[in-house]
């Protein structure tokens, strides 16, 4: 077999030496290398085990192409067979490939599905790479490729890699035993044999004052909503905090008992309904955009009166929900926005003076603001701004997969300055380094923050910068992200210890 030369730096030597001897999460801040870990890793168990094979999963299929491309122009072309499962190969030619193939890339649909249909078996599997590690949780299809694999594979190593996994404690186990780990490496942009490859990240938190024309709304909103509230904890039916999250549980535990004919349950889950959707106006308000507001209401005042919803009718009906749409109506005949929408333009515009080459990522949670956000970015000069979404076509505002790489093709070339994302621009996908990132919004997840964050300052200095809403739940959700992110390196700590400790009883044989 063909030597071939890598010039791996320190910290993907040390995680690929751990690895090699053991199943291994890998814990990398994107655009950190970890694709260069599993490459190293895929020729050291195809020289181990000639004739085996190595499997390399992604979530999504531009993901996985990218594998494949990053694979191919490391190796020489007669190394391996590198071969790309998709389900729009028919699987007779997927069984037949799967045979002859030194690596296969795929999604975990697409192999768990041949799987269970016996296709074929993980046996002559040494090596199976999970990317994007964090969703190896529960079903989802990552964690029935892992289960096959521990049953069929002989000489089997698990290598998981992600920029996060979430910074609660029973996740990151759960995540650990699917994977069978029994080493994590972590490293961050501040740790000592990373630091000296990375550039200046310089971090800005912006307030944006919340308009006092919006806040006649936002009281009458909240009227209705802890109207809402108040009826669950009558009924019984919420107790404890009454936000989202409680909110979406209790949806789901009374969906179970509206079954047994359960009349508290009933209106119970009519009001948890109103509820929530009066929660995401609030949401919309408060960090959004008023166009966006005005869309979502809209949206309930048609299914009103098309009677498709009994307490959609009630809501829509309310003195105070007609109150917001007057007032909302007569903020948008004065061409009011939110004022993250001109402090973004204005951001931008400052960017493109100082560096006329600078390329920017802007994300958001909702497509209706990223639209908002482009048409008010495009009547700027230099600024060639686009929406970038994933594919599910809400109101035609998605983009098949050739269209995101074109997309994608556009910035690198220069034909775009800027894209405006939702959350596809968040994980693994294969967009040039950004001078400057803005979220337009602070998320609570400290996996999608630290995603977001790695589209910079990795190859040169770059900027990451924070809109927040004051005395809004972006100031909540800014505070919970971080807190998480803090959190998560403590969790990281304390499974690893948990693992550590779990070798040693093995090798006094308490297990035993």
């Amino acid at each position: 077999m063909q030597e071939i030369s890598l010039k791996p730096r320190e910290y993907q030597q040390k995680i690929f030496e751990t690895a090699r001897d053991r199943n291994t999460l890998v814990v990398l801040p994107t655009g950190l290398g970890k694709t260069l870990i599993a490459l190293m890793l895929s020729i050291e168990r195809l020289k181990k085990y000639p004739g085996k094979k190595i499997l390399i999963l992604a979530p999504t299929r531009p993901l996985v192409e990218q594998h494949i491309n990053s694979f191919k122009k490391q190796l020489p072309e007669l190394f391996a067979d590198l071969q790309l499962f998709t389900g729009e190969v028919a699987a007779a030619k997927r069984k037949k490939t799967f045979f002859t193939a030194d690596v296969i890339f795929s999604t975990p649909q697409c192999i768990a599905n041949d799987l269970k249909a016996n296709l074929y078996k993980m046996e002559d599997v040494s090596l199976l790479v999970i990317d994007e590690a964090h969703r190896c949780l529960k079903n989802y299809d990552y964690t029935t490729v892992v289960e096959f694999y521990k049953r069929q594979g002989s000489n089997y190593r698990i290598l998981g890699l992600t920029a996060s996994p979430g910074s609660e404690a029973d996740n990151v186990r759960e995540i650990c035993k699917h994977l069978d780990t029994e080493e994590i490496e972590v490293r961050t942009r501040d740790s000592e044999d990373v630091k000296n490859y990375l550039q200046k990240l310089d971090y800005e938190k912006i307030e944006v004052p919340f308009p006092p024309e919006f806040l006649e709304m936002k009281v009458l909103l909240k009227r209705i909503y802890d109207s809402k509230i108040g009826e669950l904890r009558a009924r019984n039916l919420l107790f404890g905090p009454g936000n989202k999250i409680t909110l979406l549980k209790l949806q789901s535990r009374l969906g179970n008992m509206v079954g047994e004919k359960n009349f508290n349950a009933m209106l119970g889950m009519s009001a948890t309904a109103q509820a929530i959707k009066i929660s995401h106006a609030m949401e919309l308000l408060e960090t959004q955009t008023l166009s966006g507001l005005n869309e979502y209401l809209k949206g309930l005042v048609k299914q009103s009166d098309e009677k498709k919803s009994k307490g959609v009718q009630k809501l829509v009906s309310s003195p105070e929900f007609k109150a917001v749409l007057i007032s909302l109506n007569h903020l948008l005949l004065k061409e009011m926005e939110h004022p993250k929408v001109e402090e973004t333009a204005v951001l931008v515009e400052e960017e493109f003076k100082q560096n006329k080459e600078a390329r920017i990522i802007i994300f958001t949670q909702y497509r209706e603001t990223a639209t908002k956000i482009v048409e008010r970015l495009n009547k700027s000069n230099f600024v060639k701004a686009n929406t970038f979404f994933g594919q599910a076509k809400k109101g035609n505002t998605g983009f098949s997969q050739k269209e995101q790489k074109q997309i994608i093709e556009n910035l690198k070339e220069g034909k775009l300055n800027v894209i405006v994302a939702t959350s596809i621009g968040e994980e693994g996908l294969d967009i040039a380094e950004v001078n400057v990132v803005i979220f337009y919004e602070p998320i609570p997840s400290a996996i999608r923050k630290i995603q977001r964050a790695g589209r910079t300052a990795r190859l040169k200095a770059g900027k990451l910068v924070i809109l927040v809403t004051k005395d809004t739940r972006d100031e909540i959700n800014h505070y919970a992200s971080s807190a998480r992110e803090k959190k998560m390196h403590k969790v990281i700590d304390l499974v690893r210890k948990e693992i550590k400790d779990g070798r040693k009883d093995m090798k006094l044989g308490s297990f035993g």
